[in-house]
């Protein structure tokens, strides 16, 4: 199996994305850009699917994945409550590389959650992603398009230089920003905890909410 390439056409928007939508349903791995990387997309509802993320990158089970959805709406269902500070981070950075771990609902996955009880979601901004989240109306997994442990990839030819032969298709939406990664915070906890800094961290910092510290040498999502 060889990826094909599904070029993003401004012209043609519904063309490429039903495209990718319809790879997804049927259980198909798929890239596409974000606000920071490329990431791997499946069926946030798949287990086949999501096995295949772990398999393709060569990651340990026990690590959870984060899910990308392209409306608001789609919180619902996969977390139990939205608290305080939660949606105080919501309000102010989604659409955004802001992922805000939750309590999982009763019917999310454990492959995604890693057995933690948790999952990460980001409400994303960027309209590649967002399209392809929107037309297959279910969540979308967010893990980088890479090997576990190797760098992450900034354009569509990197990603199918290292996955091609792995994934069904590459979505090429241009070359992303890159570095930083999207800013993870934990609400099921209270004080909320960072677990890793990235993008509009300051602006999270600046909300005027009492983080958890992070104590030295503690491993990251």
């Amino acid at each position: 199996m060889t990826a094909r390439i599904i070029s993003v056409d401004p012209c043609e928007p519904g063309l490429w994305v039903e495209e990718a939508a319809a790879l997804l349903r049927k259980g198909g791995i798929i890239a596409y850009p974000t606000e920071t990387f490329y990431g791997l997309g499946v069926d946030g509802t798949n287990e086949a699917a999501v096995e295949r993320i772990f398999e393709v990158k060569g990651r340990d089970s026990n690590v959870p994945v984060s899910l990308i959805i392209g409306d608001l709406s789609a919180l619902e269902g996969l977390v139990r409550s939205v608290p305080e500070a939660g949606r105080r981070i919501a309000d102010a950075f989604w659409p955004g590389a802001v992922t805000i771990v939750f309590e999982a609902a009763p019917d999310v996955p454990e492959k995604l959650t890693a057995g933690t009880g948790k999952i990460g979601v980001r409400l994303t901004s960027h309209p590649v992603a967002r399209a392809i989240a929107r037309q297959l109306g279910r969540p979308l997994t967010a893990t980088s398009a890479n090997r576990s442990g190797a760098g992450e990839c900034l354009t569509a030819q990197e990603v199918f230089a290292v996955l091609g032969e792995d994934l069904d298709a590459v979505v090429d939406g241009g070359r992303t920003p890159g570095p930083p990664g999207s800013t993870i915070v934990d609400v099921t906890v209270d004080p909320p905890k960072v677990l890793r800094e990235g993008a509009n961290i300051d602006g999270v910092k600046s909300l005027n909410l009492t983080f958890e510290k992070k104590e030295r040498g503690e491993s990251e999502r």
